[in-house]
């Protein structure tokens, strides 16, 4: 089984500056076949996580839903400033 919080944390983290503030967390959902983590970063961090017109925020997600075919389920992924 991958531990996808770390994989997300590995790819989110060499694009902030403040990397010690960057933290992924993996919640409840409702539905059984989804899979949902949080990027709980800095405002300005979160800016370029999500990239214009949310170019990067796919980029990631995309990258996560590769990873997540292995548990058979669909992946959702937030974005929160601290």
């Amino acid at each position: 089984m991958i531990n996808l919080e770390k994989v997300l944390l590995n790819i989110v983290k060499p694009i902030c500056e403040d990397t010690d503030s960057v933290m992924v967390k993996q919640m409840e959902s409702l539905n059984d076949n989804e899979i949902l983590l949080y990027v709980y970063a800095p405002s300005k961090d979160i800016a370029r996580l999500i990239g214009r017109q949310g170019t990067m925020a796919n980029s990631i997600r995309q990258m996560l839903q590769v990873a997540s075919k292995i548990e058979n389920k669909r992946i959702s992924i937030k974005f929160e400033a601290l």
